[in-house]
């Protein structure tokens, strides 16, 4: 564990709350609240995408400061670690500490980078290595220098949203089941039973474009009771709802969500409608016309860094932060080796001449959550670079998995 759980002391979070600035803090947290709309699937994506924010908001509150269970205390603990930087800086490194906090309390940012760098500095530590923040100190393109037995490295720390991998967007698919909600609740009242409206989607759906007419479609395809409406573009289809095990009597509604998933499978979008008083259920499950490129995406990006933020005087190590991902997508991702293929290709690119490793992590590994990756993120050495038999080096290169 790089970064040990901290206690229930308020002292770190108010000095990180005034490093922030209060006014800002305090905007930002009102700007959360009036999009936390009660039972809005939009709502809960934008709780998953800021939790941290969340989380410190709560932690704000000293009864609940007491009761904070070990990802809050986790949390707490990466506060410490930017309040203790912070105290050593001088003025010039301090700011740009400030306006890297600054960027995770604005529109969509989070503060997932700052502690994704403060995680990764505290994990070369806990593996022998002198840990320097060029980045804050010198405005240097990589974000550490670190130093081992003689042996340097240039890590830069980058974090990528899984979204820019996905064709259909999870933000994007939970307005759509918000502007459907309605409509599906009055239909269910008036036909109690349960179903599935299976969905195969363009991958362009968005507010902007395709959305509010895909909506038109599904509310027209209700109203006529049509079963199905298939165009080029989308094909919907609308079924009872028959899964195993989960038409029992007396089956809880909670353990569909998961039977959903094991049915069909981590790429697919899913949302539950129910109508308490019939009993009723409607389901959407929808997917993309094509697959996830979450591991592409991560291959762009690792590409990106390597030839745009390291500078090649020394060995390179990227370390990459894979957010706005479930526990089960980043399960899959290593199971299938999906991940691990992707990156040890672009190691054999020449985009990635100056980089000795690649580690991937998520907030599995952050919050220290179940699903983790066992040593706390994948690592991956790249054999071709000189410094790939470093002793100095072995312990942030050595590939796991």
């Amino acid at each position: 564990m790089p970064v040990a759980d901290a206690k229930a002391d308020p002292a770190p979070l108010d000095a990180f709350l005034a490093l922030a600035g209060e006014e800002k803090w305090r905007a930002r947290v009102a700007d959360l609240g009036r999009r936390a709309r009660p039972g809005s699937f939009a709502a809960r994506a934008m709780q998953q995408r800021h939790a941290l924010e969340l989380v410190l908001d709560r932690l704000n509150n000293p009864a609940l400061l007491a009761k904070a269970g070990r990802p809050e205390r986790r949390v707490l603990a990466f506060v410490r670690e930017a309040t203790q930087l912070a105290a050593r800086l001088e003025p010039g490194p301090r700011a740009r500490l400030q306006a890297l906090i600054a960027r995770g309390l604005e529109g969509e940012g989070t503060l997932i980078p700052l502690f994704h760098l403060l995680r990764t500095a505290a994990l070369f530590r806990a593996r022998g290595f002198e840990v320097r923040h060029d980045g804050l100190l010198h405005g240097t393109s990589y974000d550490l220098l670190v130093r081992r037995e003689g042996a340097l490295a240039e890590v830069c720390c980058e974090t990528l949203s899984a979204e820019e991998g996905r064709p259909m967007h999870k933000g994007d698919w939970a307005s759509l089941v918000d502007r459907v909600n309605p409509e599906l609740q009055t239909w269910l009242a008036a036909h109690p039973g349960r179903y599935i409206l299976k969905m195969t989607l363009p991958e362009d759906v968005s507010e902007k474009n395709r959305l509010p007419a895909l909506h038109a479609r599904i509310s027209a395809m209700l109203a006529a009771e049509k079963r199905q409406d298939s165009s080029a573009d989308a094909v919907l289809k609308l079924d009872p709802l028959v899964l195993a095990g989960a038409q029992a009597a007396g089956d809880p509604q909670r353990a569909l969500p998961q039977r959903l998933r094991e049915a069909f499978g981590v790429e697919a979008h899913l949302a539950v409608t129910a109508d308490p008083a019939s009993g009723s259920v409607m389901v959407m499950a929808a997917r993309a016309g094509r697959e996830n490129e979450i591991a592409e995406a991560a291959r762009r990006r690792l590409a990106q860094a390597a030839t745009q933020r390291l500078t090649g005087r020394h060995p390179g190590i990227l370390a990459l932060f894979l957010d706005d991902l479930d526990a089960a997508e980043w399960r899959s991702l290593r199971e299938t080796l999906e991940l691990e293929g992707v990156v040890r290709r672009f190691l054999t690119e020449p985009a990635a001449k100056p980089v000795v490793a690649a580690t991937c992590t998520t907030r599995q590994e952050l919050l220290g959550l179940p699903d983790a990756a066992p040593e706390g993120e994948l690592r991956f050495r790249n054999p071709g670079h000189p410094a790939a038999k470093s002793q100095g080096l072995e312990p942030a290169i050595a590939s796991c998995g």
